[in-house]
């Protein structure tokens, strides 16, 4: 009997993922030197244009940071002018953040450089062989997604299945 690598290709679709994933930020990072920020505040600033009026919450779970640690950077980039926080209408406890128009104008730069290295990485790859390639980690991408919403739901739900059951003992 063969015993299977542990690092066959079957297995190591997480690490190839992980490698690619780090090697385009630090190629960003390079290509991004003269843009007077971290590569942290960058994917926030990208992620916030994209979802103004989020919570720092919510955007601490896009940009995967610990919510402390999100507010953190935001603190220094209301400072530098870059986000602003605003009341949320709809709960007086909680704060939206916008980007202002001057991180605005960096996205269309930093758009470029991410389109420059996505063509880097795609290199050598056929015009077929990049859309399968997208339409995979699209699946991918989704597959998780989802698994990680099916996992979070039932948790979700435990609040409110306790508090029925209370009222239910108490009726």
């Amino acid at each position: 009997m063969q015993s299977q690598d542990p690092l066959s290709a079957d297995l190591s679709l997480g690490f190839l993922l992980a490698d690619a994933a780090r090697l385009m930020r630090r190629r960003f990072e390079q290509k991004s030197r003269d843009i007077d920020m971290t590569s942290a505040q960058m994917r926030i600033i990208a992620r916030l244009s994209r979802n103004e009026g989020i919570s720092q919450v919510g955007l601490a779970t896009l940009v995967d940071l610990e919510p402390m640690t999100l507010c953190r950077h935001i603190d220094r980039m209301a400072s530098a002018g870059l986000v602003v926080r605003k009341q949320d209408p709809n709960d007086r406890r909680a704060r939206q953040l916008f980007t202002t128009d001057k991180a605005r104008e960096l996205i269309h730069p930093m758009r470029l450089r991410a389109e420059e290295i996505f063509a880097e990485a795609q290199e050598g790859l056929s015009e077929e062989a990049r859309r399968q390639l997208h339409e995979a980690l699209s699946v991918v991408v989704k597959n998780l997604s989802d698994a990680e919403t099916a996992m979070s739901a039932p948790e979700a739900a435990a609040p409110r299945r306790r508090a029925e059951a209370r009222q239910e003992t108490t009726a």
